[in-house]
């Protein structure tokens, strides 16, 4: 029972740990001040923005330190890089040092480099203290990411809401002292072999994460409502508290564990209770997903008794059978999946034709969302909402988060209605090209808000939902690789989009006089990023087109893993 109550404390520790550490998405708050007091052109703001996306590229660092030294130093690495990479930047930006351009990008890579880091951690103490509800343990975890902007203002405007620079302060002491708060539940983890993968713990434990997905929702709307409060310090202070409360809460889990332990032999023995009338994820679709995992399913997956594979119905196999000289029904068919879960190398993913689709989503997707936070204080600024800039970072922080919250949605749904996960990618794309629309064809401040928590919803799903279908369409067991070949579009995106959206503001840019080192190029009205939102307008339309392509490719295999889970499903009660 100690083992079941640690690994909760441990889900806890790891919703910290990302609810603090996605530092990268506050960097609107304190952009404009970085820009103006060290005379940076937009271009090379850009670029700071983008070296903190680049530090994806070396992600891969955290897995090879975890081969050889424990989690908790890894996680203590990672908190020093961004210690040291923010921290040098706030002495700068307060003229304490002095730093050449090259350096401010350096440390933007390092900054960046350490929210990998602790998003390995957090995947490691979800994979192992989780190995049956390990897809609700990560969704749930994850989205806390979504937060750490909001959070962020609220801890700005409760010390002093008139230094933009406080950011970085923040972002570099925070995370090292929620490693800190971390740190004993990290040491505390139960053995492996003390967790049980029994289908009764599973569907206890399935409760537990609806009671506190409920929980992570009103966090959410209570982050929207009081996340970017112009209150004053003392009211702030107390929204923040108001913020930490619901953040430690979920550390009641371990005591309501032992309560109900003693309830159970105390009372509920003494009574005959049969059944329970709720029941979130069926023993024989937990198993069947368990085997999906961990790759044991050939015997489910590869065949039905009829000598067919998984999508053996129709003699659908890799490709589709030659249907003539019609364009449209080669390009649905070439090289088809015939599987969910099928193991692809590097090699194997990089000839798929589904993985490219795949890739123009994300990259015209989630990647645009992530690029227009980046530039969200210029974008304020160049309207005149500079005294929103607060507002607009904690509304995309907040809808990324409930979005990031939805992309769990089709597993707690799928026994009333089932859809293709990457049908639900299809639609989790929609509001992002809306938003664009809104943006382009209106300046007013409510047209901004209304953009911003779109493409904020949008983003945030596609980031959740991803690691699922890079799962489910190119193998469990590769997806640590995989999915670091797919977000190698974010720094791509990153550098492309932002040089489209720095060269069309510079080109309306005029200068003012610096106070301390030079002039700045400003742009104020609705020409310095117009043809910009067009532009990322017309690429999320290209993204929702390579999305139906991906949906209707990978339908026909999505269709027939459900009528096989539920054909055994079936049969198994029938027996």
């Amino acid at each position: 029972m100690a083992g079941q109550s640690r690994k909760w404390m441990i889900l806890a520790a790891t919703i910290w740990i990302q609810a603090f550490t996605g530092t990268n998405f506050d960097f609107s708050d304190y952009s404009s001040s970085l820009k103006s007091v060290l005379s940076f052109s937009q271009l090379q703001l850009n670029y700071l923005a983008t070296a903190n996306d680049m530090g994806k590229f070396f992600g891969w660092s955290s897995g090879l330190a975890l081969m050889y030294l424990p989690l908790s130093v890894v996680m203590f690495i990672a908190s020093s890089m961004g210690l040291l990479g923010y921290g040098l930047q706030w002495l700068a930006i307060n003229n304490l040092i002095t730093l050449p351009y090259y350096l401010f990008f350096l440390l933007s890579l390092l900054s960046g480099c350490s929210i990998c880091w602790f998003n390995t951690v957090c995947f490691v103490l979800c994979i192992r203290n989780f190995p049956v509800n390990r897809p609700l343990a990560l969704s749930l975890t994850v989205s806390f990411n979504g937060v750490s902007a909001a959070l962020y203002t609220l801890a700005a405007n409760s010390i002093d809401p008139s230094s933009d620079s406080l950011y970085l302060l923040l972002n570099a002491i925070v995370p090292v002292l929620t490693s800190l708060a971390a740190l004993v539940p990290i040491l505390l983890q139960p053995p492996i072999d003390t967790l049980s993968r029994s289908p009764d713990a599973a569907h206890k434990n399935s409760v537990i994460f609806l009671v506190l997905n409920f929980l992570a929702v009103f966090t959410g709307i209570y982050l929207l409502l009081f996340g970017s409060s112009t209150s004053d310090e003392a009211t702030s202070r107390l929204y923040f508290g108001g913020a930490i409360f619901l953040l430690i809460s979920p550390l009641c889990i371990p005591g309501t564990i032992y309560a109900r332990v003693w309830f159970h032999n105390a009372i509920h023995s003494s009574f005959q209770m049969e059944g329970s009338g709720f029941i979130l994820v069926h023993v024989d679709d937990l198993e069947l997903h368990k085997e999906l995992l961990s790759r044991q399913n050939s015997s489910l997956s590869l065949s039905n008794g009829d000598g067919h594979g998984l999508l053996g119905e129709n003699g659908y196999g890799s490709q589709r059978e030659k249907t003539g000289d019609l364009g449209c029904d080669k390009l649905l068919g070439h090289n088809q999946l015939a599987i969910l879960g099928e193991e692809h190398t590097a090699a194997v993913l990089l000839q798929r034709l589904d993985f490219w689709l795949y890739y123009v989503v994300y990259f015209c997707g989630g990647t645009i969302g992530l690029v227009y936070s980046n530039n969200l204080g210029q974008i304020a600024q160049s309207l005149g909402l500079s005294s929103s800039i607060s507002t607009l970072v904690t509304l995309y922080s907040t809808f990324s988060f409930f979005g990031r919250l939805l992309s769990a949605m089709p597993d707690y749904i799928r026994n009333k209605f089932y859809f293709a996960r990457t049908g639900w990618l299809l639609i989790g794309l929609v509001p992002t090209p809306v938003a664009f629309i809104f943006l382009a064809a209106s300046g007013s401040a409510a047209a901004v808000k209304v953009g911003t928590a779109l493409i904020g919803l949008s983003s945030g799903f596609i980031f959740a939902a991803a690691v699922a279908v890079t799962s489910e369409l190119f193998g469990p067991n590769s997806v640590s690789v995989n999915h670091n070949i797919l977000i190698t579009n974010i720094p791509i995106g990153s550098i492309l989009y932002g040089f489209l959206a720095a060269e069309i503001y510079d080109a309306n840019a005029y200068s003012i006089p610096g106070d301390l080192v030079g002039d700045t190029l400003v742009c104020m009205g609705r020409k310095c990023y117009f043809w910009t939102f067009v532009w990322w307008g017309g690429m999320s339309v290209l993204g929702l087109a390579s999305s139906v392509l991906l949906f209707l490719r990978t339908k026909h295999a999505y269709d027939h893993f459900e009528r096989h889970r539920r054909s055994i499903s079936t049969e198994a009660v029938v027996s």
